[in-house]
């Protein structure tokens, strides 16, 4: 089996297939992301990390930056980024670079699965189109299918074996091949009628998330303004064991999946004669979060006597989620560039993240929280395990985690 891309997804999935006694090829261009799983410093969920500790170095585990060795596997899974820039248009450039790759390096009868987020289309697009300008068709040839990732990454119960796939092919024995290449590093294989169906099942399963999300920091707020606790009513209301799902308010949302995927269905769909009022408000007002936060921020200062200007904030945590060190498209940046820009001292404290920039300039890290004097702590991210006894007494806190509701001294946003 090769994997196409050992990041976030990749790696895990890399380790579940070797797990399951295939001799692995991992691919990447990047030599020092290779280092760093050699080194066994990427970061994962403590079983992932136990069989990295087991598998690396071992001839059935390669590593390579290589890509003639994928002529060598009998499968080969397409697990790369797909973000979107500035303008929230997709970028597609790491997904077109490894499907090139792929196909390039396509030979008979291997299954070729394509597994990162992306429109409705991309696997016709950008391998069954290109294969079959080399002559190779899917069923007669070889075996191309769509099933989209599902890791959480810093959620040990949600590891690969435990969470059902989705699998679309390009025409029936397709899906079923990818399905059996697939099965034993999954909890159950749902097979979808289409490649595109599995496609629009992933941005479905991110886009229901984005405006849940949106609407529970919108129900925060309104609680706030009532004077009312958000995490107390949400938990009340999670009691229900029907027509009721609980989504945490927050300072935004970060990551790999929200704040991006969403914007794959409402880019394809601009234009056209459909349009998807619900998802776009969701999506403005997640990018609106942030700088809500930011602004509430500078509204404790305020109401505590405190010039914005000079003021010494600390936000507690910066990775985009609980028990991970991750910091794509965290809050945490928008909310201490804005901070910064309205000339507040920002530093952060996350044991997770031990280096961070923002705008072009580093941000101090501070590791004993306790050791200066803050005029605001931004709560932004808790860590399992963390000790957060030294909040109470000191500093006003803004929690916009909304789980800190025993401390005196603390405001929401």
């Amino acid at each position: 089996m090769a994997v196409v891309g050992l990041g976030y997804v990749g790696l895990p999935t890399a380790l579940a297939l070797r797990a399951a006694d295939h001799r692995v090829i991992g691919l990447d261009n990047r030599p020092e992301r290779l280092a760093e799983i050699e080194q066994g410093r990427a970061d994962l969920i403590p079983a992932d990390r136990e069989r990295l500790r087991a598998h690396r170095g071992r001839p059935a585990f390669e590593l390579t930056t290589d890509p003639a060795r994928l002529g060598a596997a009998d499968a080969v899974l397409v697990c790369v980024p797909t973000p979107v820039d500035a303008r929230l248009v997709p970028d597609l450039g790491a997904l077109r670079a490894a499907c090139a790759t792929v196909v390039e390096r396509a030979v008979p009868g291997q299954t070729l699965i394509l597994t990162s987020t992306s429109y409705v289309g991309t696997t016709r697009d950008l391998l069954v189109k290109p294969l079959a300008a080399r002559g190779l068709v899917p069923s007669r040839d070889l075996f191309v299918a769509f099933a989209p990732e599902r890791i959480d990454p810093g959620r040990p119960a949600h590891m690969q074996q435990n969470t059902p796939r989705v699998v679309g092919g390009v025409g029936r024995s397709c899906g079923e091949r990818a399905a059996e290449v697939l099965r034993e590093t999954a909890g159950g294989v749902r097979l979808v009628g289409s490649a595109e169906a599995a496609e629009m099942c992933k941005l479905l399963e991110n886009t229901f998330r984005a405006v849940n999300i949106a609407f529970a920091n919108e129900f925060a707020t309104a609680c706030g303004a009532l004077g009312l606790d958000p995490a107390e009513v949400l938990d009340a209301a999670a009691t229900k064991p029907f027509g009721f799902m609980p989504f945490a308010p927050g300072p935004g949302a970060g990551g790999h999946c929200i704040p991006c995927d969403p914007h794959y269905l409402l880019w394809q769909l601009r234009g056209g004669p459909v349009s998807c009022r619900i998802t776009e408000a969701a999506m403005n007002a997640l990018a609106e979060r942030p700088h809500r936060v930011a602004e509430r921020a500078l509204e404790t200062l305020a109401e505590h006597g405190v010039a914005r200007r000079g003021a010494r904030v600390l936000l507690l945590g910066v990775a985009y989620k609980s028990g991970v060190a991750d910091v794509r498209e965290s809050p945490a940046l928008t909310i201490i560039g804005a901070l910064a820009r309205a000339g507040a001292e920002v530093a952060y404290c996350d044991p997770l993240v031990p280096a961070l920039t923002v705008d072009g300039r580093p941000v101090p890290r501070v590791t004993d929280p306790v050791a200066s004097e803050w005029d605001l702590v931004l709560a932004h991210t808790l860590h399992p395990g963390q000790d957060l006894g030294w909040l109470d007494g000191t500093a006003p806190v803004l929690d916009a985690t909304y789980r800190l509701a025993d401390l005196a001294r603390r405001s929401v946003v």
